[in-house]
């Protein structure tokens, strides 16, 4: 069994190619998915699709085989050339993948180094794939030791403190170029983590907003909370021609798979207006118009950069971190099969079986002559004892609760001390479970 991570992020694919290969909607990318773990040579599968990244996460058996398969695929799902994909791709194999899974949980590959918003992204698609039968224990395995690895660097590194993200970055932007939000008007579209992320940031700096959103029910649930009330009113969609006429300011980060603002909605104004398009695929046209400023996520770079020197040494921290994790995750995976458990009890059995028939004939209790046949009854009543425990491990040992059975087990014979993973390792669909 081998990883592989194929992955396509701000480092080396460009927006326009990163939109032809973001996965827009759960159809498509359940479609994706099971056409390739169709293949026989694939195992598992995830795909993460965030406005900075594609990643696809597989589980194989043949490396050179499921890559070509995997290529094919996502040169039919992009339009793109099987040789331009594998042009620009990071591809990564075992200790390598691990190694970057571990780096995107712990947002030490985002754009924006110490957000936040990567290991809970990471987490949905997880938990898209295991829902659909698309990944199992393999995959589960990496996936919860990335999230125990990202949570450790949260707690033990400063990198994730005041954590920043794009929203965070295209309004600190914004302040730059109008010196001031206070008293702004800034419009907003859409009601997904992203514009939630931006409304507050803007409400913080004294700016109005103007939330735009298909689902006025949702718009106003935001509207409604707390620390936002006052500052944000609604608008529904089809005024948004109309408004984004009015103001300077435009945050759109909708889940649309096409742009929402074209260049035929734009008339001119007197004054200069200043969009972010924090989306992916992105919700702005080519506008094509000096007074109006488009800036994409690529765009705000400069100060995503100084971000990331910020956060150099603390990085360095986590990076020797992460390096730990994965030598820790290989050994883990190591202790893992059921066989050298199986043969430990048993062996456990016959020694503790052999010390009580020697006591009883050093006492007396029992004559040398029936040594033998005592000690196939012995043997017997043990391999009997253990039939089922043996029997059971081995029907579970590719399951993806198989892990945590082996640990308990491990803990409760004493067999190699140190146990990683009792309570730890559960899929969030068990946790949710076992909730209910």
């Amino acid at each position: 069994m081998h990883y592989i991570i194929v992955s396509f992020s701000h480092k080396n694919t460009d927006i326009n190619t990163r939109e032809k290969l973001a996965f827009n909607c759960q159809t498509t990318t359940e479609e994706f998915l099971k056409e390739l773990v169709d293949h026989k040579n694939i195992n598992e599968a995830i795909a993460l699709s965030t406005c900075n990244r594609v990643e696809i996460i597989l589980s194989v058996s043949n490396v050179i085989a499921s890559s070509e398969h995997l290529f094919e695929k996502l040169s039919l799902h992009s339009k793109l050339s099987i040789e331009e994909l594998k042009g620009r791709a990071e591809v990564y194999e075992d200790n390598g993948a691990i190694h970057h899974l571990f780096c995107v949980c712990s947002s030490l590959d985002s754009l924006v180094v110490g957000e936040t918003q990567i290991s809970g992204q990471l987490k949905n698609a997880f938990k898209f794939s295991y829902e659909r039968g698309f990944c199992s224990q393999k995959l589960s395995r990496a996936m919860h030791f990335a999230f125990k690895c990202a949570a450790e660097i949260r707690n033990s590194t400063d990198i994730s403190k005041n954590p920043v993200s794009v929203a965070s970055v295209a309004v600190s932007k914004a302040k730059d170029i109008l010196g001031n939000l206070g008293g702004e008007t800034a419009i907003v579209v859409g009601a997904g983590e992203m514009s939630i992320l931006a409304t507050r940031h803007l409400v913080s700096n004294g700016c109005n907003v103007l939330l735009v959103n298909r689902d006025l029910d949702r718009a106003k649930e935001i509207a409604d909370n707390k620390d936002l009330r006052g500052m944000v009113d609604i608008e529904p969609f089809s005024k948004l021609k109309e408004i984004i006429n009015r103001h300077k300011l435009l945050f759109c980060a909708t889940g649309a798979p096409h742009t929402i603002i074209t260049k035929d909605m734009i008339e001119k104004k007197s004054f200069k207006r200043y969009f972010f398009d924090i989306a992916m695929p992105r919700d702005v046209d080519n506008l094509d118009d000096e007074d109006v400023i488009v800036f994409a996520v690529d765009d705000l770079e400069d100060i995503l950069n100084s971000n990331l020197s910020l956060r150099e040494e603390q990085a360095k921290e986590a990076f020797s971190i992460i390096g730990r994790y994965t030598i820790e995750f290989y050994r883990w995976l190591s202790t893992l099969s059921v066989d050298p458990i199986i043969k430990e009890m048993r062996d456990q059995a016959r020694q503790c079986s052999m010390k009580e028939l020697e006591k009883a004939i050093y006492k007396g209790h029992l004559d040398e002559d029936h040594r033998e046949i005592v000690k196939k009854i012995l043997h017997n009543t043990f391999n009997q004892f253990l039939h089922e425990p043996t029997k059971k491990l081995k029907d579970i040992q590719y399951e993806p609760q198989a892990d945590m059975i082996v640990e308990a087990v491990k803990m409760l014979f004493g067999i190699n001390k140190e146990v990683k993973m009792i309570n730890k390792y559960k899929c969030e669909e068990h946790i949710q479970r076992d909730a209910q």
